[in-house]
């Protein structure tokens, strides 16, 4: 393990941590630099395990035992170390967690393989927090979907906080960019899928009722904090759903609804299985 002490939070070599709390800087830079950053060392470990190659790791003294053994078939990777002042200068936050590593990010999947490869998807309409990303591909890796679509304005999977609150669930679920909806639409529904937005409409399904008789290949549709789904997603959908809910609350969290409803597509797939 080629460790560093960090003298000059400034070196050119640091510049992969620098302003990691600028979400709009980091959301431009990172994809352009081909990077993305795992925070502690489960998830470190996770990304090397998904065979993603890192490019530095920036860490305190005392976790050092814990990250060489991670680090044994990369000797060439330069391991920064400093103490937690020198660090939360160069990131902008306190490193509590104990390692970051700069990542090389892979290869950008393609949307139709996966669809052929999968049966049943999450699709994410131009969702912007990067907490409900994370959190929706924790409970996809959780509840079993095979993957994950994202539309052009989507938040990245990759940003460091998606990357921490999904527990590293984003480099093990599958996923991809879509085109924008009058190309990715008939994309997906060419591919055999049933399109399922979920929107408060008038015409929705009650979730209960449509898991009752389950497509072979199903996309759950989910939209934007507030907003919610746009015209051209729900023109886009094949049917509609809805989640009842009771004491006059008319909406859940986006996280929360994407986990309540691959539970219910989970429990259906399993009974009919049984059956």
């Amino acid at each position: 393990m080629r460790i560093r002490r960090i003298d000059d939070a400034g070196a050119p070599e640091l510049a992969d941590y620098t302003q990691l709390t600028d979400v709009e800087l980091r959301r431009v830079r990172e994809p352009a630099e081909g990077l993305y950053l795992a925070e502690s060392p489960k998830v470190i470990e996770r990304a090397l395990r998904a065979g993603h190659r890192p490019r530095s790791v920036l860490l305190l003294e005392e976790w050092i035992p814990r990250i060489e053994p991670l680090l044994v078939d990369h000797p060439e990777v330069p391991v920064y170390v400093g103490d937690s002042a020198q660090l939360a200068g160069l990131t902008g936050f306190h490193l509590h967690r104990g390692a970051l590593a700069s990542m090389h990010r892979p290869l950008a999947r393609d949307p139709l393989a996966l669809l052929r490869e999968s049966r049943r998807l999450v699709v994410l309409e131009d969702l912007a927090d990067h907490t409900n990303v994370g959190a929706i591909f924790r409970s996809i890796a959780a509840l079993g979907a095979d993957g994950v679509l994202l539309t052009p304005a989507c938040a990245d999977p990759l940003y460091r906080r998606a990357v921490r609150v999904s527990m590293g669930a984003v480099l093990q679920v599958p996923w991809a960019r879509l085109p924008e909806w009058p190309v990715a639409g008939p994309m997906i529904r060419d591919a055999g899928y049933e399109l399922a937005a979920f929107a408060l409409r008038e015409d929705a399904e009650d979730l209960a009722d449509f898991v009752s008789d389950m497509p072979d290949r199903l996309a759950l549709l989910f939209g934007t904090e507030g907003e919610g789904l746009t015209r051209r997603a729900l023109a886009s959908a094949t049917r509609c759903v809805t989640i009842p809910m009771d004491h006059g609350v008319d909406s859940l969290n986006v996280a929360t609804a994407a986990a309540v409803a691959l539970w219910a597509v989970r429990a259906a797939d399993r009974a009919t299985r049984r059956d």
